[in-house]
């Protein structure tokens, strides 16, 4: 079981809202969409699902061309960031709704509504209606209706994003084991780089309607191929800074310099971007790190969370952003040093593709 786009592209009105696309997705995989608003997420899902036709390319599913087929006529199951369920319904019926317009026999209904319902932890609320339900359950419910229909493609749109931290939580951990028991292709779309890593399979990372990578999540985030997709799987956004190669060395945002040797003894001679997201950020150690470039900046304001302390940093005329953890009351406008251990650090050409991997994504 394949979905495959072949030179797939979305155009509305002279506005580009899928470049031309190709992807495959394998049977029993969770494939997550990850990219900011207006990435192109729903878009790409619509095309999946055919609720769009793509201005050029095709649609295959299992090798057959589904380009012009209608919604209703493909094994297709949506569930969207805005859950909706039926009001007037009991959460059985709800499940079942989809199964008695397949029109199948009342035993297979039950039954499947009952494994259905027990896989989503909802038996116990099969008589409510969705609104005596909390958000958490709404949503499972949602879910439970999209998968008792055996669809072979379930596409889920940003779906916890209205529900609190804790319910979050707790069905991010849920939903792979739940999908992975179907067998469906499952695509997920995202805004947020901790959840496709807490979701794992697969991950596109989208920018302006583009692909920039697809792979294993794991893989995507430690390698990342491009700049755009670095900035795009790092949240906050990784921060960057010019960096020149001087002869034997080379010379960061003007201020610290390290030797050219190890990983970064293959670069020629010019200029490249320097990488690193702000969880590899650390306030430099007095007396110095052997193993860090150290910079000076201003502050421009913290945030505390409780555990960790966001800084945000002007360095010349770059933003960036550190983590670090522990509490920090420190002063807007001080000046600041910080850390960055050379091994977490990625070079990117001038044009924006990778030219050396950070060393610690090497060794994992």
């Amino acid at each position: 079981m394949t979905l495959e786009l072949k030179g797939v592209e979305r155009v509305v009105d002279g506005r580009t809202h899928i470049h031309p696309t190709d992807l495959v997705l394998q049977k029993g995989t969770m494939n997550v969409l990850l990219g900011p608003t207006l990435a192109g997420k729903t878009s790409l899902m619509r095309l999946m699902a055919g609720l769009d036709e793509p201005s050029a390319g095709r649609v295959f599913w299992e090798g057959e061309d589904v380009t012009g087929a209608r919604v209703q006529d493909r094994k297709v199951a949506m569930v969207y960031q805005q859950f909706i369920n039926y009001p007037a319904m009991s959460v059985y019926d709800n499940i079942a709704s989809p199964l008695r317009l397949q029109k199948r026999e009342a035993s297979e209904i039950d039954r499947r509504v009952r494994e259905t319902a027990e896989m989503m932890k909802l038996t116990p609320m099969l008589e409510r209606k969705p609104l005596e339900l909390s958000g958490g359950q709404q949503q499972r419910c949602a879910l439970a209706r999209a998968l008792v229909k055996g669809a072979g493609l379930v596409l889920l749109d940003e779906p916890l994003a209205n529900l609190d931290y804790k319910l979050r939580e707790e069905l991010r951990v849920e939903i792979p084991k739940i999908f992975e028991a179907s067998g469906a292709i499952f695509v997920y779309a995202t805004t947020e780089p901790e959840e496709a890593l807490l979701l794992g399979g697969n991950t596109a990372t989208l920018w302006e309607g583009r692909i920039t990578q697809f792979g294993p999540t794991a893989e995507v985030y430690r390698q990342p191929r491009d700049q755009i997709t670095a900035r795009v799987f790092s949240d906050p956004p990784m921060n960057f800074v010019d960096v020149a190669r001087d002869g034997h060395r080379l010379v960061f945002g003007g201020e610290a310099r390290w030797p050219a040797d190890g990983g970064f003894a293959q670069l020629e001679a010019g200029r490249y971007i320097a990488g690193f997201r702000p969880n590899h950020v650390h306030l430099a150690r007095e007396g110095g790190d052997g193993n860090a470039l150290e910079f000076r900046c201003q502050l421009t304001g913290t945030e505390v969370t409780g555990s960790e302390t966001y800084l945000h940093l002007r360095h010349g005329d770059q933003s960036w952003v550190a983590l670090i953890p522990g509490v920090y009351d420190l002063g807007t406008g001080d000046e600041v040093v910080i850390a960055v251990d050379t091994d977490r650090i990625y070079l990117f050409s001038e044009d924006g593709s990778l030219a050396v991997p950070a060393a610690y994504a090497q060794a994992a």
